[in-house]
């Protein structure tokens, strides 16, 4: 993909930053396709990507420090736009003879930064930008002296260089973070770098992807059968549907159905993917065999390690019956890339879509959406024409609603919640609030409590309610929903599911907390 030359690229070297990835999201909003790659790759890898530009991110060292991460000095010599963001500005400056130190006036937090109207390039990358304008700064180090070449463009109270620039070679740099909300026409500053000084177009688009994705999979898949692991989420679906229009029937779905799907869930996945894209299905209804494994287990992760592996075991039975499969689509995103580990960066968690490959199958793996953020794989199942049950649906984990059961799984059980669940997500729907929310659901507690129902006495179990914002899943917080809503929501549970006889809302974010209860 990035070494197209049909593709716009801007290549991010990541130095640990906090904001990478918030980076690549600010320049993907401006239709332009970008990577971040390791700070340490070396500058012909970095050219035969044809970028038009190059971004270094900012990162928690300080540059003069002993073992800081270093770029290739050659990037400076490439004759590519470069623009340093805060360590990234620092290095530059280091690299190519300037003088930075540890600033005797820290700034962190909000700063107002003056443009200087003279300077040459103050037409290139704030074009546009009032003069004082609010950026956000949060560096101990400042560069004291710029590298041969170089100008202010812009100054803060404590920062004589809060933006520089060489023109003749066009490298940019900023001290402050324009990535982020808090610097007021950061959002501009990064268009001007990429259209004005770059020369880029905007072109980048869920219909541009599609166009190059769909061929691309077809030379990666040229021969052979193909399998693709379908959960019914928005990722393994898009994944899905892109590789049947690269390889048509030589694609087979295997979509395992541990019986611990929400309600309708198994068949909206088969009527999509039978009648409405007419790919290949097989619908593995394996309820009773998980639930055999699972009877008696009360532990949480015990449950999630059974579900795991007896997934893969069925996974592993189905695929090798199916003859000639030489690949495996995998729903693999650009933050699970990203997430996995750089070499600058810890792993934060591994990601692997079908729980890891076993042993004994020798399959090469594909994925279509490695280049993508979440946000985008929902313009492309839109693009695609996936139902909006599909494309907008909330994260759902891997084990189901075993773990939104406390205690032992049983079918009782799991009616139970199906059908408080579903009162959740059609309330959440109808208020408007589906998409605003990262998850809402019901959780089925192993507490039993004393009621009254007409003139009887009732003693059900407790449900209980979770809704939550995220942007990524890492931290959560507890959504302030309607009181009316609630008042709906439990209500009507308690009237039409038969042994729920009490309702309770979770107001705990994520830390201390998670979002799933196990």
């Amino acid at each position: 993909m990035s070494s197209d030359p049909a593709v716009e690229n801007v290549v991010i070297l990541d130095f640990g930053a906090q904001y990478g990835q918030l980076i690549a999201r600010r320049v993907r909003e401006a239709h332009v396709f970008c990577e971040i790659l390791p700070n340490d790759t070396p500058a012909p890898e970095i050219a035969s990507r044809n970028p038009r530009g190059i971004i270094l991110t900012g990162g928690p060292a300080s540059v003069y420090d002993e073992g800081s991460p270093r770029c290739d000095p050659a990037v400076f010599e490439l004759g590519v736009p470069v623009l340093g963001i805060c360590y990234g500005m620092q290095l530059m400056s280091l690299l190519l003879g300037g003088d930075v130190r540890r600033s005797g006036k820290r700034e962190y937090g909000k700063a107002d930064l003056e443009v200087l109207g003279d300077a040459p390039g103050r037409e290139g990358l704030f074009s546009g930008v009032e003069s004082p304008t609010q950026c956000w700064m949060s560096h101990g180090d400042s560069v004291l002296t710029a590298p041969g070449g170089f100008v202010a463009l812009g100054r803060t109270r404590n920062a004589p260089f809060a933006a520089i620039v060489d023109p003749r070679r066009r490298l940019y740099g900023v001290q402050f973070h324009p990535e982020v909300v808090h610097t007021h026409r950061g959002r501009e500053i990064l268009r001007n770098f990429l259209y004005r000084i770059c020369g880029c177009s905007g072109t980048w688009d869920m219909g541009s992807f599609i166009h190059n994705a769909v061929p691309r999979l077809g030379e990666q898949m040229s021969d052979g059968r193909a399998i693709c692991a379908l959960s019914g989420g928005v990722d393994s679906s898009v994944a899905a549907v892109l590789a049947h229009m690269a390889i048509g029937d030589r694609l087979t779905c295997i979509f395992v159905d541990h019986g611990l799907l929400r309600k309708g869930e198994a068949e909206q996945v088969e009527r999509t993917f039978r009648e409405r894209f007419h790919i290949n299905l097989i619908h593995v209804k394996a309820a009773e065999r998980f639930l055999e494994r699972l009877r008696g287990v009360t532990d949480p992760e015990s449950k999630r390690k059974i579900i795991g592996h007896e997934f893969i075991r069925v996974f592993e039975e189905e695929a090798a019956r199916i003859e000639g499969a030489r690949y495996l689509i995998q729903g693999t995103l650009y933050p699970d890339v990203i997430e996995s580990g750089t070499r600058t960066a810890a792993v934060i968690k591994t990601h692997h879509n079908v729980g890891g490959l076993p042993p004994g199958m020798k399959l090469k793996i594909v994925e279509p959406l490695r280049d993508l953020f979440k946000d985008e794989v929902r313009e492309v199942a839109r693009e695609l024409g996936l139902p909006e049950e599909i494309a907008w649906r909330q994260p759902f984990p891997g084990p189901g609603l075993a773990i939104r059961i406390i205690g032992e799984v049983t079918t009782e059980k799991l009616d139970i919640l199906r059908e408080a669940d579903a009162i959740v997500i059609e309330e959440i729907r109808e208020a408007g609030l589906y998409r605003q929310i990262w998850q809402s659901f019901a959780v089925l507690s192993s507490m039993k409590s004393v009621g009254v129902m007409g003139d009887g006495r009732t003693y059900a179990y407790t449900a209980i309610l979770r809704a939550v914002t995220s942007d990524d899943g890492m931290t959560a917080d507890w959504v302030r929903l309607p009181y009316d809503l609630l008042e709906r929501i439990s209500s009507r549970i308690v009237n039409e599911v038969k042994g729920i006889n009490r309702v309770v809302y979770d107001i705990t974010s994520k830390p201390p907390g998670t979002i799933e209860w196990e």
